[in-house]
């Protein structure tokens, strides 16, 4: 198993492309030597700072230098990266850090302050502070400053609290060998939503996501790559499975360009595609849409790009329309979670069209099964989609009970269950049906409803909430929430209860619409019928 780390394969472009650009951030161009180096400075800064095998770095950052070498860096020293939202509150965060016993922690100046508030809540004992421009040149830090073009935060001074690239000046050049096994070492956690209102964290091990990883280069690339000269844009964040996994996968792995994009502005996005002739796109539904919404659209010359990928959430047919129309390109599609990584790809010697996710890649194995019984069902018929791979863990980090609700043994082999409803067509490629009521998609985020509605049922007048995603075509689904007050309550507004999720949950999880009722559908055994909702909210929609 020697060389199967995730780092293994970026480790060889970046001596096979040392002078050649691997990142373009903010028009600064970072080779595959720089970023070599980088990442051995910061994995020896790290061990340092007495990070080794099994510890938890949590990064708390967007994309943009910093999260690819911190990444790189952490897992070379045999610890596991636990990537999490930059927009996450302090509430989300001091859970996260428990849960996964992280001591370390970089973040932002401008989420020190939060930081700061759960430092003696939590574990973490190394705060590793960074700016989104300090990987930049001096001249380009002053001139955004002049024009106040660069977000900053107060950090207080004190022991355990370290400056990022001042870290990396004080390091030796090479970090510690550590022996790693890519089958039992963690490579990361990252967290998604639970059923029981708290968030799961996802373990992964170096083998599982290079298997995958390694079938998107080999089986969906192909001869389509052109190792040390190809541009690929990365506009999702890096925190997400399916971004994280496209980078490697088509850029760095290969030796590539990657333009990385702090935000998704859809004007920068475009003259970054005109700019460095952009090849390869990973969007989600919702930035598609942006993009052939953009005003000044035709202004700008797309003609580089080839192969546009879409994944996050069901991808409209008439975004798929008009998008071929305005490029001439279709849009191809990716599906996974971050239980399963990648699972489908569109391939790129056929057609796609907007009704499938592609087939699965030869490490997966997807089951379409009869949700009750779990038995497989007929071809052509839709089941819920059970997937696995034999070098996955299978398990959720220290949630037995949710593991046993998601994991599933199926004639000897352990099955992720997706919670998604799919068929199989003729042709071997899966198309999609339906999710579960649970899980709402809001610009391609994967919503926990009953983490949302956890947190409603938190403050102190409400007996009882359920939260539905209600479509929508601009942004997949809005998050309306159903609740019901106490007989006492007093004075109580929705406005109320969209602060209160405010300050506990990121912006991306507050309920657009609240309802008040006075009782919730429930089953005889007194389970929530969230689908029920779901359906009748859907009902009243088409009138």
């Amino acid at each position: 198993m020697s060389g199967d780390y995730t780092f293994s394969a970026f480790d060889a472009a970046c001596e096979r492309y040392a002078d050649r650009p691997a990142l373009v951030y903010l028009g600064e161009t970072f080779t595959y030597g720089r970023m070599k180096e980088d990442i051995d400075r910061c994995a020896a800064a790290l061990a340092r700072l007495g990070v080794g095998p099994g510890a938890k770095v949590m990064l708390y950052i967007p994309n943009c230098p910093q999260w690819i070498i911190a990444n790189f860096a952490v897992q070379k020293i045999g610890a596991a990266v636990v990537p999490v939202s930059p927009i996450y509150t302090a509430f989300e965060i001091e859970y996260m850090a428990n849960d996964a016993e992280a001591e370390t922690i970089i973040c932002l100046d401008t989420n020190f302050g939060y930081v700061n508030e759960i430092a003696g809540r939590t574990p973490i004992r190394n705060v590793i502070v960074t700016n989104l421009t300090e990987m930049l040149p001096a001249w380009k830090r002053v001139i955004g400053r002049l024009f106040d073009k660069i977000p900053a935060g107060k950090v207080e001074k004190r022991a355990g609290v370290y400056g990022f690239k001042a870290l990396l000046k004080g390091a030796p050049p090479e970090p510690p060998r550590v022996d790693i096994d890519p089958m039992k070492d963690l490579a990361y956690i990252m967290y998604t939503g639970g059923t029981t209102g708290f968030p799961k964290g996802v373990p992964g091990n170096h083998l599982g996501e290079v298997t995958y990883i390694r079938d998107i280069m080999e089986d969906v690339i192909g001869d389509r790559a052109r190792p040390g000269e190809d541009v690929v844009i990365m506009i999702n964040p890096l925190f997400h499975i399916m971004a994280k996994g496209f980078t490697l996968a088509f850029g760095l792995n290969f030796g590539n360009k990657v333009i990385l994009m702090p935000q998704p502005q859809v004007d920068a996005i475009l003259k970054a595609v005109e700019r460095y002739k952009v090849r390869w796109m990973l969007g989600v539904p919702t930035l598609y849409r942006m993009i052939l919404e953009n005003d000044r659209l035709k202004q700008y010359d797309l003609s580089s790009l080839e192969y546009c990928y879409c994944g996050g959430d069901v991808l409209p047919a008439e975004v798929f329309r008009r998008w071929r129309e305005h490029t001439g390109e279709p849009i191809y599609q990716v599906y996974g979670s971050t239980e399963a990584g990648h699972v489908t790809y569109s391939r790129l010697d056929r057609e796609p069209d907007a009704n499938t996710v592609g087939t699965p890649l030869k490490s997966r194995t997807c089951l379409i099964v009869d949700p009750e019984a779990l038995t497989p069902v007929e071809k052509g018929d839709s089941g819920e989609l059970l997937v696995t791979s034999k070098e996955n863990l299978k398990y959720y980090w220290k949630k037995p009970e949710e593991t046993a609700r998601s994991y599933v043994e199926v004639a000897g082999e352990t099955y992720y269950r997706m919670g998604d409803y799919l068929r199989e067509r003729e042709d071997g490629q899966l198309q999609f049906v339906e999710r579960t009521a649970d899980i709402i998609k809001y610009k391609a985020y994967r919503i926990s409803a009953s983490e949302v509605e956890a947190v409603l049922q938190d403050h102190p007048t409400v007996v009882g909430a359920c939260v539905v995603g209600v479509p929508d075509d601009r942004v997949g689904e809005r998050i309306k929430a159903i609740v019901v007050l106490k007989e006492d309550a007093r004075g109580v507004g929705g406005m109320e209860l969209v602060k209160w999720c405010r300050d506990r949950l990121a912006s991306y999880k507050i309920p657009h619409y609240i309802e008040f009722r006075d009782m919730l559908p429930k089953s005889k055994v007194g389970k929530l019928l969230r689908r029920e909702i779901r359906d009748e909210e859907r009902r009243r929609q088409d009138g």
